[in-house]
Formats: structure tokens, sequence, C-alpha cells
């Protein structure tokens, strides 16, 4: 507070829609159509958040992704703008390796997962994801192999 004023200190993150399913189901009036999207939210700087929003339109839906997105933060140790250690996790139906990468690589990811260590400030990183082509448990997987990494710099 500074001459009656409050100060509200707002956090800029980057946003970035990475899948929207139309979703139909078969009532005895017709159909019924939903939409979910699945936002990837971060500030490149070792945060990072994932949200899934269902609405009847898609800019409600991804609305609420991203409220879920920014309330669901993870912190992404990082040196050297790559990953501390590798990490191997099995998550529902999908297996993830995510390995560090030599400075100059870049990321040699795929899916969902490029999407989410770009946003989460990670520039060189190798992984591979088995058992699952579904990109919401992809995604959610790579969360989870996120929160596994052990923090170095205590």
């Amino acid at each position: 507070m500074k001459d009656g004023k409050i100060f509200t200190e707002e956090k800029k993150y980057e946003e970035k829609v990475v899948l929207i399913r139309r979703i139909s189901k078969k009532i005895p009036g017709g159909n019924y159509v939903t939409f979910s999207a699945l936002v990837v939210v971060g500030d490149k700087k070792g945060q990072v958040g994932i949200g899934l929003g269902k609405a009847l339109e898609v800019p409600p839906a991804i609305q609420k992704a991203l409220s879920t997105a920014k309330k669901h933060m993870v912190k992404i140790p990082i040196r050297n703008n790559t990953l501390l250690h590798e990490v191997k996790l099995k998550y529902k139906s999908s297996r993830i390796l995510l390995k560090p990468a030599p400075e100059g690589t870049g990321l040699k990811v795929g899916s969902v997962t490029r999407t989410i260590l770009n946003l989460g400030g990670v520039n060189n990183a190798s992984g591979k994801i088995f058992g699952s082509r579904n990109q919401i448990v992809n995604a959610y997987a790579v969360i989870e192999a996120l929160k596994k990494f052990k923090n170095l710099n205590k």
C-alpha cells in the first residue's frame, strides 16, 4: 500500500491452447454437444500448469481451463536451460521418459511435452512417451514427471 493505493502485482503468463474436443452425447431430444479444452500456462522461468475445461461453447471452456491451469502450477528446477536429471514414470496408460540434453540440442520431445517444457522455460531436453496417444493423459503424465524432479539447488 503506497499513498493510499493498493497495488496488485499480477504475474504475466504465456498461454497456449493445446487441444479442443467436441463431445456429442445422444439424448432423447437429439444431440447434446459440449466442448473441452486443454490449455498450458507458463512463465518461461520455471513454472508451468495445465488445465482442462468443459463448457457448452469453446470460449468458456478455454477460460475454465485457464483458471484451472493457473491454480495448479508446478515449479520446474532448471539448470543450464535443461532438466536436472532423468525421470521415468508410469501414469495411467502412458509411460514417460524425460532426460536432460546438452546446450544447443533443443527440445527433442513430441506432442504436448514440447509445449509444456517450452512454456516452463526448458530449452534443451529429450524424451519419449510410450503407450498412449491421448494428449490429455500425456499432458498429465508430463506434469507428474515434472513433480518428481529433485531440487538440488537447496
